[in-house]
């Protein structure tokens, strides 16, 4: 798994795996969805992420597993 903020298109991206993308959709405004060929998702971007996140919540990351 991969997470990559970018700050110049102010967009956060969360890739599941390696997999290729053969589709996207925009399942809300500013959220889009990556699947693979069997249609699973396997990313997911947020666009304006600055506008959702404080900038406090940008600089601290958190992972947790359960």
């Amino acid at each position: 798994m991969k997470l990559k903020i970018n700050k110049e298109s102010d967009t956060l991206y969360f890739r599941l795996d390696e997999a290729a993308v053969v589709e996207s959709e925009e399942v809300q405004p500013g959220v889009i969805l990556d699947y693979d060929k069997e249609n699973r998702v396997v990313g997911f971007e947020i666009l304006g992420i600055s506008t959702r996140v404080s900038a406090e919540n940008l600089r601290t990351l958190q992972f947790e597993t359960i």
